[in-house]
């Protein structure tokens, strides 16, 4: 199987919470790196490129943390090339300002702006499930709109969330477009 991107969140009882991903991207294959590749990272402390204190290499990783002011502790993150910081964004706003349930969150209809997992299109893309009457107004702003055949497309990337609560529960959320699972020990 190809190399690509996983996202792990941790919460334990007394919530301590991890934020972790990891990625050797689908075209990218099987993640074996040869020198003088132009990985974006060195460990040779003379490169101009060198992984140290205060460097930020390029990359789209994205693994994130917030801090609610009620107690509760969100560990979150999204994969999917580009579309990443949006995908996060849609998330973490219909959770956070919109109070919806995690897991509804995570599953419902996304919009992608630009290009993703290789396409050449920058246009604006949409799950099926969307609104017909909301894609027509678009088209009559004069947006490029791109309708996916899917409800549920990989285009999208795909996120997982889990939430600490100060009563000690823990929700987490898994996303139907990809082989995530949510787990408790």
């Amino acid at each position: 199987m190809p190399g690509d991107t996983a996202w792990m969140g941790c919460i334990d009882s007394e919530g301590r919470t991890v934020s972790f991903i990891q990625s050797t991207f689908w075209e990218f294959g099987s993640g074996v790196v040869l020198k003088d590749t132009g990985i974006s990272f060195s460990l040779d402390p003379s490169s101009i490129k060198a992984l140290a204190p205060g460097r930020k290499p390029v990359h789209t990783l994205n693994p994130a943390l917030a801090q609610f002011d009620d107690g509760r502790v969100m560990s979150y993150c999204t994969m999917g090339g580009e579309g990443q910081p949006q995908t996060q964004a849609m998330v973490f706003t219909r959770y956070a300002l919109f109070n919806q349930p995690l897991q509804k969150a995570i599953t419902a209809p996304r919009w992608l702006l630009g290009q993703t997992w290789g396409d050449i299109t920058t246009t604006l893309k949409f799950e099926n499930r969307f609104d017909p009457a909301l894609l027509d107004q678009l088209k009559l702003a004069r947006h490029d709109i791109e309708l996916l055949n899917e409800a549920f497309s990989d285009t999208m990337g795909h996120a997982g969330a889990l939430v600490w609560k100060p009563d000690g529960i823990i929700e987490g959320g898994a996303d139907p477009r990809s082989d995530d699972c949510v787990a408790a020990l």
